[in-house]
């Protein structure tokens, strides 16, 4: 019997944001990250989880897939998996993964059907081979990529670099599938202690980590240093970037930054007598982030002539450097992949064997990333028959489900949001959402107090109708991926101040009825009723974790959390009379059960 499709598996392996995209003629079938699977923000390790969950969503097996591309940005992936053999490194592959990877068809495996890349080319494929222009730019900034010895694509010889210089930023152009660097910057070694070396890099993104750790604790909490930014004031801290002749310089981090977060069991990170500082400091790294990626894109225009800028790499999610550059970079068109972090490799290494190895054409674009597999009806209501969620809910089906969830809305409830297929990337883009009206300020407290437990000056994203967009924000740029932040009219500031940043801004999510007509019509039903056409977004999580994933993940969250109502398809979901009696009795059961695990003594 004849093969009816070709398949091409991608996928990012072994450090954070496991992932794997699936390509069925060169279409995105699929795409996932482990963390929506395991339930581990960010999880790394062995990559079995997000293979299964694509291969058994398209019903077909490893053997009817064609060819798997791979990367790991530490080493190439044959040399990782060689080294894990005998190296105890349970951070890429932990003591429980290790049977299971020794079992897998693909670990060690060495065949002309799996190949392997570098990570910014992977990253670049992953912007210009789904995007919509058959010619531009690429712009890849991310906080490391690979090893030079280890670069796979032909770059200037100008950019220079010892072998061991690793990634920072990579530029190219593309004409249909043919791409061509067009620079690197490259971060030498520093010296550190233990793995200490990646913060003392001279890199672009590898400073906003750094000052990411030193604010926050947490590398990866670059989102929540942007959002704080706006807080601080203008140059109170020296300048951490700076741009000479087009060379990129970043001084050392000196013991004048003394002020580091250390979480010691007791202290409060908001009540901390630094903020000031920290909020000073965001407010430096942030600015001079923007300023040195305005530079950047200006010289890309300025030498190519091209109209079409696409953006991946870590630092791409960070909206408002994204707003500054679609606005004054005097590029026509600005288009970001949704997945611009490491998630997003899969995606540019599925491409790579599409176009590179397989010779096929471009055929595909990325106006949508409602990538997940699908849920039934029947999934949803098995959920919701299981005895201990019958007893806490009162399940009622809506034969006008947008319309009921806009009059919820409108009476201030909180509402998850899970309909269809989930986004692919870190952004909650109407499918797996935590859903509120935006006319009252105070919405926001009631979401951070009741689900999310966040920050309190992180801003919550709006979501608006995309013809009505020009009308209550200022720009005429889209933002269908929620990376782009623009201002608020002032006009509209005080009708939907839960959505306004300090600064005035919001990061805007437009919605069109061709690529979410749930979402479309619910905003559509919601400004019948109140006048306005936006909705606050949010991720449908609580802090810490992912974005659920499963019915079974959206109803612990509503049980377990202060969501009013949970809209699963066309089912509304309320909390009975019997969940204030029987939720108390299960977090306690849940408490101790974490209690005996955690103090266990192992077999």
């Amino acid at each position: 019997m004849p093969k009816k499709h070709t398949y091409v598996l991608g996928l990012n392996t072994y450090d954070h944001d496991v992932s794997a995209c699936l390509l069925r003629d060169g279409a995105i079938a699929f795409a996932i990250a482990k963390e929506r699977i395991t339930r581990m923000k960010h999880a790394s390790g062995f990559y079995k989880e997000v293979i299964d969950y694509c291969l058994e969503a398209e019903g077909i097996t490893l053997d009817d897939v064609d060819l798997v591309v791979r990367n790991c940005y530490i080493l190439p992936v044959p040399e990782m998996e060689e080294r894990l053999v005998y190296f105890d490194a349970p951070g890429f592959l932990p003591d429980f993964e290790r049977g299971e990877a020794a079992r897998h068809p693909l670990y060690l495996k060495h065949s002309d059907k799996i190949v392997t890349i570098s990570h910014h080319l992977a990253h670049a494929y992953s912007a210009f081979a789904v995007s919509p222009f058959e010619e531009g730019v690429v712009m890849i900034v991310d906080g490391v990529g690979s090893y030079r010895s280890d670069v796979m694509e032909s770059f200037p010889a100008g950019d220079a670099a010892t072998p061991l210089a690793r990634e920072s930023e990579s530029y190219y152009s593309f004409n249909g599938t043919t791409l061509e660097c067009l620079k690197k910057v490259w971060m030498e070694p520093d010296r550190g202690f233990l793995s200490d070396e990646f913060y003392n890099m001279p890199g672009l993104g590898a400073l906003y980590s750094r000052a990411s750790t030193y604010i926050f604790g947490d590398w990866n909490k670059c989102g929540e240093l942007m959002g704080l930014a706006p807080y601080g004031r203008r140059d109170q801290v020296k300048y951490l970037l700076e741009m000479h002749d087009g060379t990129l310089q970043v001084p050392h981090w000196t013991a004048d930054f003394k002020q580091p977060y250390v979480f010691d069991g007791t202290s409060s990170w908001e009540k901390s007598p630094s903020m000031r500082h920290w909020e000073d400091l965001a407010w430096r790294t942030q600015d001079d982030t923007e300023n040195v990626l305005l530079a950047r894109a200006r010289w890309l225009r300025e030498t190519t002539g091209a109209r079409n800028l696409t953006m991946a790499g870590g630092v791409a999610l960070n909206c408002v450097a994204n707003g500054r550059l679609a606005r004054e970079a005097g590029f026509d068109n600005v288009w970001i992949q949704p997945a611009a972090g490491d998630d997003g490799i899969a995606i540019g290494c599925a491409y790579y064997g599409w176009l590179e190895i397989l010779k096929q054409r471009r055929g595909f674009v990325m106006d949508h990333a409602y990538v997940g597999r699908r849920y039934s009806d029947q999934d949803v209501a098995r959920e919701l028959q299981k005895f201990l969620v019958r007893i806490q809910a009162d399940v009622v089906k809506s034969d006008n489900v947008c319309r009921d969830t806009a009059r919820l809305l409108a009476d201030q409830k909180v509402i998850g949001w899970f309909q269809d297929r989930s986004e692919f990337g870190p952004r909650a883009l109407g499918n797996r959402s935590l859903i509120a009206d935006p006319r009252k300020g105070e919405m926001k407290d009631i979401l951070n107090s009741r689900v999310k437990h966040r920050q309190a000056f992180r801003p919550f994203a709006p979501i608006v109708l995309a013809e009505r967009m020009k009308e209550v924000f200022e720009g005429e740029e889209d933002s269908p991926f929620m990376l782009i932040a623009k201002s608020v009219r002032p006009e509209w500031r005080d009708r939907i101040p839960a959505i306004v940043h300090v600064d005035g801004t919001a990061r805007v999510q437009t919605v069109r009825e061709e690529t979410n007509p749930m979402l479309y019509r619910l905003l559509k039903e919601f400004e019948a009723l109140t006048g306005v056409p936006v909705l606050i977004n949010t991720s449908f999580n609580i802090k810490g974790e992912p974005i659920v994933e499963t019915p079974q993940d959206a109803v612990n969250c509503f049980l377990t959390t202060g969501v009013d109502h949970l809209v699963m398809h066309d089912t509304i979901v309320s909390k009975s009379a019997m969940h204030k009696v029987v939720a108390p009795a299960l977090n306690v059961y849940a408490d101790v059960r974490t209690l005996v695990a955690s103090t266990a003594q192992p077999a």
